[in-house]
């Protein structure tokens, strides 16, 4: 990459970045609508625009609420491939108001948070961070996640398509870009529009810069459903059946060591996100993870199995538990297109990153376009600490996903 190049990806990035994580894109689960929010709408229109202004073409939002364009091959021979990222941020943090801070020349020392001066972000929460001083940290301001998930991705490939644009020396072939909503709530391409996409596709929606991910969880969603007995409490012996109690003892009762605060690498989980009700009718809602979908079927017949045993116990409660497949674990699928995470680890190395392939513990947009015949790997997109109000991410991170991208359209020029 000579230095005109990286000089004007460095100022463009960055810019792009600062002005898409201040639109207010939050998902919502508990909404129903395509997208769950209409406000994700807002940055996809803003999209829209900045990429006729680049001059790319067949650019459209479709009834579904994906933004598609594409950028014309100048390179004959070229193969075409997708890129990917999504406009929605986590509803786990506030999303709106988002106001980026730069600190520049970091000099490894912790960094506060004006908006809340009690929240610390310093390497031992994230060692990542120990490898960037002296670069220029970007954060949020305390009370909001920063929206690096995956606005870094939505900007990294918009400005590697300014790039192509501005240097029609860097040769590429037909580039198909897809810009989707709500994968923070598992809907990310549910309706997307695969005849609008090349074979081969690649998100970028990644973490540390250098991974490469073609695998993920085997990934399913529970409820557990309990009716109890409701009697007044001065009258309730051998009577009330407590659907609360049973709720709470159902959840004590799951494997302790199998939970997300007590794994890590390759080991599954349950994991307990919400229980909710009242003495006759409570809910527990779970989410299982595993990169072993066996294992994953053992969690879930365990759970139908502790649903017999506590009805035994609790004579006169009634005990359901309905599961639903969100997504499956993609290394199936890309396993038999090797060349796909071949191309991507040159171009990652041929930034001068050490390539960390790795699998993903949780999944993206690529988990489902793989399974749907779209074989779609994850590249990094820079950010750490994803959905949390210490989210950041290295200006030289937002750089290095960029030129990524020109080493892989590059990668793609074959005769």
């Amino acid at each position: 990459m000579n230095n005109v190049i990286a000089e004007f990806i460095s100022k463009d990035v960055l810019d792009r970045f600062s002005r898409y994580v201040q639109v207010y894109t939050t998902s919502d689960p508990t909404s129903s609508t395509i997208p769950s929010t209409t406000r994700q709408i807002d940055l996809l229109r803003i999209l829209e625009q900045e990429l006729r202004a680049l001059g790319l073409e067949q650019i459209s939002i479709d009834q579904n609420s994906f933004l598609y364009a594409t950028l014309p091959a100048n390179f004959e021979g070229g193969e075409a491939f997708g890129l990917l990222a999504h406009v929605d941020t986590s509803p786990d943090q506030p999303g709106e108001n988002v106001k980026p801070r730069l600190i520049e020349r970091w000099d490894g020392s912790p960094i506060s948070f004006p908006d809340d001066p009690a929240l610390k972000l310093d390497a031992k929460l994230s060692p990542e961070l120990g490898k960037f001083v002296g670069d220029t940290i970007i954060t949020a301001s305390g009370r909001t996640l920063l929206g690096a998930d995956d606005k870094a991705g939505v900007a990294e490939i918009m400005s590697a398509l300014a790039a192509f644009q501005n240097f029609p020396e860097l040769a590429h072939g037909e580039i198909k870009v897809c810009f989707t909503h709500d994968e923070e709530i598992g809907r990310g391409v549910d309706k997307i529009d695969l005849k609008r996409l090349p074979k081969f596709c690649y998100t970028m929606d990644g973490g540390e810069p250098g991974e490469l991910e073609d695998e993920c969880f085997d990934a399913w969603r529970a409820k557990v459903t309990v009716k109890g007995i409701g009697v007044h409490p001065g009258a309730a012996k051998d009577k009330m059946v407590n659907a609360s109690v049973i709720a709470a003892r159902y959840v004590a009762a799951l494997p302790e060591k199998e939970a997300p605060e007590h794994t890590e690498r390759r080991e599954g989980f349950y994991y307990v996100m919400s229980v909710q009700g009242d003495h006759e009718h409570s809910t527990v809602e779970l989410l299982l993870r595993d990169f072993d979908a066996k294992k994953n079927q053992a969690r879930i017949a365990n759970l139908k199995e502790q649903a017999g045993l506590f009805e035994n116990r609790f004579r006169g409660a009634q005990i359901s538990v309905e599961v639903s497949e969100q997504y499956k674990n993609m290394y199936a699928y890309l396993e038999q297109h090797p060349m796909v995470i071949e191309r991507a680890q040159r171009a990652i190395a041929a930034t001068g990153l050490t390539v960390i392939r790795k699998p993903i513990r949780g999944g993206t947009d690529g988990s489902k376009l793989s399974e749907m015949g779209h074989p779609t790997p994850n590249i990094f997109a820079g950010g750490l600490l994803f959905h949390s109000r210490t989210e950041w991410i290295a200006h030289s991170a937002l750089c290095k996903a960029t030129e990524t991208i020109i080493h892989l359209a590059k990668e793609w020029c074959v005769a």
